[in-house]
């Protein structure tokens, strides 16, 4: 199997969560098929989604909420 890796389109904060008191959009284990949000960033207020652009199963986040990313960086591994 093929592993993909899902980058920040921009530089911010990473979240994992819509908010504190939500849970995360994916856990490591979970399937994940292309479009669907696994994560913020969030820059001067502004957020953006963060979308897997391939179809499989988290294997690694490499960013965690909280974290400060650069664009390109790797956030997540997707293994399908």
């Amino acid at each position: 199997m093929a592993i993909s890796e899902i980058r920040a389109p921009l530089p911010g904060v990473f979240y994992r969560k819509p908010s504190p008191e939500e849970p995360s959009y994916k856990e490591v284990g979970d399937t994940v098929a292309k479009g669907d949000v696994i994560g913020l960033i969030e820059v001067m207020k502004t957020f953006t989604q963060v979308k897997s652009e391939v179809d499989g199963t988290i294997v690694e986040f490499q960013a965690d909420t909280d974290d400060p990313v650069m664009a390109g960086q790797v956030l997540a591994t997707v293994e399908g």
